[in-house]
């Protein structure tokens, strides 16, 4: 499915005011102005001024000095305490921060995570096994705002519960001591956006501040000794970098450059990760934290980051790198299962939303098929296991418009459980309600004004004089990059592709392009080469973003490849084409003309044919056509006969084409796609 670039051109004189007054590169400039920074004012409020402003008071969050002086009370008087967390990377980073604070300042305390098969937050099971230990004070990280029975729980046994959370509360919230949440309706504090670890952060400085008689500095304090555990959790956990979580991140990552924990260092140097950047933190550290939470233990992860010993962090970070590796596989074989279910029935993939369901499929990484799903094909993805017991497991993720939570919502009759915000979610339900529940997605999806495309915004259109090392180094200071401060993407027109190697024995592609003169070295990751749809000498529009390689002492440019397309590819007739063309198959479409249109002839067949060498895209193959009397969807319907023929070989889930060696004739007219299209014409 091809995506809606989003390409429009900045102002020029607010570009070269933030350039002149700025002192930041001009790709920088373009960047910043095309979020909307386009006056020096909002820049400086972007970049922030004196630290001690930008950092709130911790007792500015409801509840804090409450939390505060009931946890310092504790510590004093030597009561039992559990940090209760979640088993992802913000709550297994924040439940290290508050436990290994508090065991240095002497507290009696243990950490509990749930095992991913408990399910999320809060269980009644958990608490009377802790209060069973002796546990007189439950503190929650990244959880608990939602726990209402729980907490009542709690209070039956006499236990202590502080809440500290980030998620939206309901209409009623736990009774607990204290409930630590800027998205409490009642909280005024200003900034609503912290992570998990961001809150865990912010309360080891409001306990710090009691424990030290009102210490002004407990905030450096704690950014001195977690910074590095809540930068990688605020870029994890995908929360706004803005305001204070862009400061916390910032200098979260120097700490994390020269990190004394073992276990974190041992990871980044088993993970290769040799510069700290916001696609370190995302992309090299996170993913293995949560590796070990999705696959086996949280507490492996958690063990990792708090151990003080050398040889058992070595260890540590094997296993953990093991539990990633293995994820790794487990996610590609889900995708093998797919491929071989939407090229068994290519239907599948021509739903408003995709569901695909199977035993065996490991419930901990269905959520990363699904997003890879939405990646691949700009539609929201509901992947689903069949747990032993017969019940089904999802999860879900989203594009452009698609409300994922709205949508568990008016499928609440099929479901047994659900959560999730408008971008992801998780549900439960029992096998029979499958099929309701799917009808209840199309139709959710059908209500929509339009159908979901992926949007992806792109900063500039580049000249090769803009591709300089000076002005590509210069986009490092709008760093750290996440949730609403984007890499920024550009746009290079007319790539000659000049080269095409194989990467990690052909999983990833590097492609060399030359643009105008200009050499560019651009990987593509998740690229097979053997998949690779274009040919030396192809002519490319390509969107990517930019860093600097350096070897050897001498610095080039590299292209991280977000999307591309054959040059003169009209994106918004395909868009509607492949919308007009799912409908068609769906059998939505009864209007004749429209039907007429997307009818291709015999000598149309013959010419799509003919033009079918090597392997290509859909989209290739139109652009190669140059037929204005060929429409896209014409050109999909003929390719739906020439499969049904056996005349190609068409992979759907990679999207590729092209001939079989066959001997004979072939009657068009009988494929079940030829049928349909005459017969409703």
């Amino acid at each position: 499915m091809i995506k809606r670039w989003t390409l429009k051109k900045p102002d020029s004189d607010r570009v070269k005011d933030i350039v002149t007054h700025g002192c930041i590169s001009p790709l920088a400039a373009r960047s910043l102005v095309m979020q909307g920074i386009d006056t020096m004012e909002k820049a400086a409020a972007f970049f922030g001024q004196d630290k001690e402003e930008r950092y709130l008071d911790p007792f500015d969050i409801m509840d804090m000095d409450k939390a505060a002086d009931i946890i310092a009370d504790a510590v004093e008087n030597e009561r039992f305490i559990c940090i209760y967390g979640d088993y992802d990377c913000d709550g297994i980073t924040a439940t290290a921060v508050m436990t290994d604070y508090l065991e240095n300042i002497g507290a009696n305390v243990i950490p509990y995570i749930n095992e991913r098969a408990e399910g999320y937050g809060m269980n009644p099971d958990a608490v009377r096994k802790l209060h069973e230990k002796g546990v007189e004070l439950i503190i929650t990280v990244d959880n608990g705002i939602a726990a209402i029975d729980e907490a009542k729980l709690c209070k039956e046994l006499g236990m202590e519960l502080i809440v500290t959370d980030h998620h939206q509360p309901g209409d009623e919230l736990p009774c607990a001591a204290a409930v630590v949440d800027p998205h409490r309706k009642d909280d005024t504090c200003g900034y609503e956006d912290y992570c998990g670890c961001g809150l865990a952060l912010k309360l080891v400085a409001a306990v710090e501040q009691k424990l030290g008689g009102d210490d002004p500095d407990s905030m450096d304090f704690a950014i001195d000794t977690y910074g590095d555990l809540c930068a990688v959790a605020t870029v994890a956990d995908v929360v706004p970098l803005t305001a204070e979580n862009r400061l916390l991140v910032q200098d979260g990552m120097i700490r994390l450059a020269n990190t004394e924990r073992p276990g974190l260092a041992q990871l980044m140097e088993k993970a290769g990760i040799k510069e700290i950047n916001s696609t370190a933190l995302a992309f090299g550290i996170a993913p293995k934290i949560n590796a070990a939470g999705r696959i086996a233990s949280p507490s492996e992860a958690l063990s990792l980051l708090m151990c003080d010993d050398e040889e058992m962090a070595d260890r540590l970070a094997d296993r953990v790198m093991k539990l990633n590796a293995e994820r790794q596989s487990l996610t590609d074989e889900i995708y093998r299962d797919i491929a071989e279910q939407v090229n068994n029935d290519p239907y599948l993939l021509n739903r408003r939303v995709l569901v695909f369901v199977s035993k065996g499929w490991h419930h901990g990484v269905i959520g990363i098929a699904a997003a890879r799903l939405v990646e691949i094909f700009d539609k929201p993805a509901f992947v689903m296991t069949e747990e032993e017991n017969g019940e089904l497991r999802g999860s879900a993720r989203s594009c452009g418009d698609f409300n994922v939570f709205d949508s568990l919502v008016f499928c609440s009759e099929h479901l047994t459980k659900k959560g999730g915000h408008s971008g992801a979610g998780g549900f439960s339900l029992e096998k029979k309600d499958l099929q309701g529940f799917m009808d209840g997605l199309e139709k959710y999806a059908a209500s929509l004004p339009e159908r979901p495309v992926t949007q992806i915004p792109v900063c500039a259109d580049l000249t090769a004089s803009d591709i300089t090392v000076e002005n590509v180094e210069g986009l490092s200071i709008l760093e750290p990059f996440g949730e609403q401060n984007p890499q920024p993407v550009f746009l290079f027109p007319d790539c000659v592709v000049t080269d095409i190697m194989p990467m990690s024995e052909g999983a990833h592609t590097r492609l060399t392009l030359d643009m105008n003169g200009t050499k560019l070295d651009a990987p593509i990751f998740r690229q097979r080469t053997e998949d690779f749809p274009y040919k030396k000498g192809d002519r490319l529009n390509i969107l990517a973003s930019l860093g600097v390689n350096e070897w050897n002492g001498r610095k080039s440019i590299r292209l991280r490849v977000i999307d591309m397309r054959r040059k003169g590819i009209k994106q918004e007739k395909l868009i509607n084409a492949e919308d007009y063309y799912d409908r068609f198959r769906r059998g939505e479409l009864t209007d004749e003309r429209l039907l007429k249109g997307m009818t291709p002839d015999r000598g149309i067949m013959g010419k799509i044919y003919l033009n079918i060498k090597g392997k290509s895209t859909p989209h290739d193959l139109y652009s190669s056509l140059g037929d204005e009397n060929v429409n896209y969807c014409m050109l999909l319907n003929a390719l739906d006969i020439f499969d049904e023929a056996g005349l190609i070989s068409y992979d759907r889930f990679a999207n590729t084409v092209e001939r079989r060696q066959v001997t004979g004739k072939a009657d068009l007219t009988l494929t079940p796609t030829y049928k349909k299209l005459t017969k409703a014409v």
